[in-house]
């Protein structure tokens, strides 16, 4: 996948979310537009002192809604792209970017008008919830919830956005729970507390009367785990849940027979060995060898980071939302650790 096709963006507006977020809005280029659903997300590539560096970030932005293509950054403690583009980013900046990818999305030909929507969300992980939710509230006339989780109200994304779309959707209706504030009776839809299951039984219970409801979930494991643990006991069926997955969820299990190893990766018929530590991919050994190696999600479901396998054994952990097939000896490098000595990858 290494000549994965890319082009460049402008920065049209920048615009402060909270303290630590902001949300980049890019210019529809003025001939091939970009064309995206709401739910996926747009891979953006910065050279940043002389390393390049690749980020996905959901679409906060609905096609057909906004007029500009939006992505939220969060600024991440010692993360050196989030804090790049917050501290340097400019408008009329043009940045690099990959087509928009991700399979976090709703199934629009069959959805019927019918069906109750909740939207599960905490933190960031509203930003994709944002992209589909303002699309199915312009578009269809599905009933629409979002449950939305914040430490307070100074750190909670798209606030105005939220109460914009409450006042013109008579079918919206959002609960804010706050973990860190405390909350008077004046505001009946904010709860104190996080999303535990109880709370997801009380939405059930006043959203979902028929029990065939789509859910989508973003948003820390935490919050993932109780949703689903909670839609589960209500009989919820799998194939109504969907998530969005930010990050491989690491068993011990998956590194028993895993040490450190020396693994050889062939780019552009050129070799080059790298020491992969125990618990980190061989992806993530490449990239810190210097090797401009093709990526995106980081959570295998985007398969760019696909190697072919030439010598060696090899493991790679489960990866359930795979975009495609692997053909025999092929694996992702993002979730792939060595097993032997004398292992080798053609990109």
């Amino acid at each position: 996948m290494s000549n994965l096709i890319t082009y460049t963006l402008k920065v049209a507006d920048i615009k402060q979310e909270t303290t630590d977020a902001i949300t980049i809005c890019f210019k529809q280029p003025g001939l091939k537009k970009v064309i995206y659903r709401p739910g996926q997300y747009l891979t953006l590539i910065f050279r940043i002192n002389g390393r390049r560096y690749i980020r996905p970030y959901s679409f906060s932005s609905a096609p057909g809604v906004d007029s500009t293509l939006n992505v939220t950054v969060k600024r991440v403690l010692s993360g050196i792209v989030s804090n790049h583009i917050i501290d340097n980013l400019k408008v009329d900046d043009l940045v690099e970017v990959m087509p928009p990818m991700g399979h976090f999305v709703v199934d629009l030909d069959k959805l019927e008008d019918s069906t109750p929507i909740v939207l599960w969300g905490a933190g960031s992980g509203i930003t994709p919830l944002m992209s589909i939710g303002k699309f199915l509230l312009n578009n269809r006339k599905n009933e629409v919830t979002l449950v939305y989780g914040n430490r307070d109200f100074e750190n909670t994304l798209f606030v105005d956005q939220i109460k914009l779309l409450i006042q013109k959707h008579s079918n919206f209706t959002v609960w804010h729970f706050l973990s860190k504030a405390s909350i008077s009776n004046a505001h009946p839809n904010h709860v104190e507390g996080r999303i535990a299951p109880s709370k997801v039984l009380s939405v059930l219970k006043e959203k979902d009367k028929s029990g065939n409801s789509l859910h989508y979930i973003c948003g820390p494991l935490g919050l993932k785990e109780s949703v689903k643990e909670a839609l589960n006991k209500q009989g919820i069926s799998e194939a109504n849940i969907f998530s969005e997955d930010f990050e491989i969820v690491r068993d011990s299990k998956d590194f028993e027979n895993v040490i450190t190893r020396s693994v050889k990766i062939i780019k552009d018929e050129l070799p080059q060995v790298v020491e992969v530590v125990k618990g980190k991919s061989i992806l993530e050994a490449g990239l810190d060898a210097g090797i401009e190696l093709s990526y995106s999600c980081q959570t295998g479901s985007c398969s760019i980071c696909k190697a072919t396998l030439q010598t060696g054994d090899v493991k790679m952990v489960s990866t359930p939302n795979l975009s495609e097939e692997l053909l025999e000896n092929e694996y992702l490098l993002c979730c792939t650790y060595p097993l032997s000595d004398n292992i080798s990858f053609k990109v």
